[in-house]
């Protein structure tokens, strides 16, 4: 594994640039006509103390908005440690939605909606792009505007999760 100055300088900017132990090792064949296996690679880019960048880990659930200090929106007390509210004070004309940060099973993201009016439900994205409703009170329908607003909120926090 002996490299000239000239090779030495393009793995550091490989390196520099960001680039995988795997793209490294494709380069070096690629470039230099040097095959090397994973951990020879690994082992020669030590040798030239540089070391690899990671990449940035996934951000966390984003909120819409943060609950006033000591407010505690009905309903949200059963909520489970996995999720995050977002809005708050139901019956101001406005809603509480929260992500799950582990989808529920058969659903891409799942999560939770308290409506203005104080009633609840638990919401779900399936595989298949359908947004479902289950509400916590039997037979409830949540007032149209509340619809609205909750589906333009959801679609604003799922773009920015990436969705």
């Amino acid at each position: 594994m002996n490299l000239d100055e000239a090779q030495k300088q393009k793995v550091t900017a490989w390196i520099e640039e960001g680039l995988k132990l795997s793209e490294i090792q494709s380069k070096l064949v690629a470039e230099f006509g040097l095959k090397l296996t994973y951990m020879e690679t690994r082992l020669l880019v030590d040798d030239l103390k540089l070391m690899p960048k990671d990449h940035a880990p996934p951000q966390p659930t984003h909120q819409l908005s943060s609950p006033p200090p000591g407010s505690q929106p009905p309903g949200n007390a059963d909520l489970p440690e996995t999720e995050e509210p977002a809005a708050a004070q139901p019956g101001a004309g406005t809603i509480s939605l929260s992500v799950d940060r582990v989808a529920r099973p058969g659903a891409l993201v799942s999560g939770n909606v308290t409506f203005s009016d104080g009633n609840s439900a638990a919401w779900y994205l399936d595989q298949m792009g359908r947004l479902g409703i289950v509400p916590k009170q039997q037979g409830y329908k949540p007032p149209p505007e509340d619809v609205q607003t909750f589906q333009m909120q959801l679609q604003s926090e799922l773009a920015k999760l990436g969705f």
